[in-house]
């Protein structure tokens, strides 16, 4: 999406905004942390600077890690590519980045499920390593959550979603459950999207402004809904086991 022109602001601007926390600040300081990769400002087809509110707060990090924590700017670096992919970075000079991820919400909340949590989360990027140490799976049970279709890598690295069905499963394990009996769980979920889909296309093919919002709105309804009723279903089963 086009950014307006004025949401940029020049590299005097960017200094004029800095310096009264940062009184240091200088020109030389700013294109000194992007040589060093720290930020990424476009630039005009005339070659000058064009920072972004988003390039104003790494600046503004970066300078408060540097003044507050005395951070290198290594550790520095590595802690935006952290926050970059949704993770908590490491608070002190030495520490490896926690792999405490933001988690999206879970499908209850207190009990209640909200069609809230349907809605997209935050992006979460997490290398293998990391989603192995976030969720307290071992790497064969990953192979075989794979090989079942359970879990899937998105490009180089695991989603939101991923994480989610990762920490569920390495819980389920404690119970002597195996990524194999799970499958079933897979072709539910499965023959669910599909009814879901089957009520949001007509939505989805209409050319109205407000089409695609009504078929977010629908689809986060049905999901909530869904799980409610596959909880009852539970519920009710495992009450005639008593």
């Amino acid at each position: 999406m086009a950014v307006p022109a004025r949401a940029y602001l020049s590299i005097g601007e960017v200094l004029s905004k800095l310096r009264g926390e940062f009184p240091d600040i200088t020109i030389s300081k700013i294109r000194f942390l992007e040589s060093e990769g720290l930020i990424d400002p476009q630039r005009t087809p005339s070659g000058y600077r064009k920072f972004t509110s988003i390039d104003l707060e790494r600046l503004r990090y970066v300078l408060a890690a540097q003044r507050d924590q005395y951070l290198p700017l290594r550790v520095i670096k590595d802690n935006l590519d952290a926050m970059d992919r949704g993770l908590q970075p490491s608070a002190t000079a030495g520490s490896t980045n926690s792999v405490t991820a933001h988690m999206p919400r879970l499908a209850t909340i207190d009990g209640e499920f909200a069609p809230s949590n349907f809605a997209p989360s935050a992006e979460l990027r997490l290398a293998r390593e990391e989603l192995l140490e976030a969720s307290g799976l071992t790497d064969s049970q990953l192979v075989e959550l794979e090989s079942f279709g359970l879990i899937a890598i998105r490009g180089r690295y695991y989603d939101a979603e991923a994480l989610l069905v990762a920490k569920a499963v390495a819980e389920i394990s404690a119970f002597g459950i195996e990524a194999r009996h799970l499958r079933s769980f897979k072709t539910a979920a499965d023959r669910e999207v599909g009814l879901v889909e089957q009520v949001i296309t007509p939505l989805l093919k209409q050319k109205s402004s407000d089409a695609k919002a009504r078929a977010e709105e629908v689809t986060r309804e049905l999901a909530a809904l869904s799980v409610r009723l596959h909880a009852a279903l539970v519920a009710a089963g495992l009450n005639r086991l008593r």
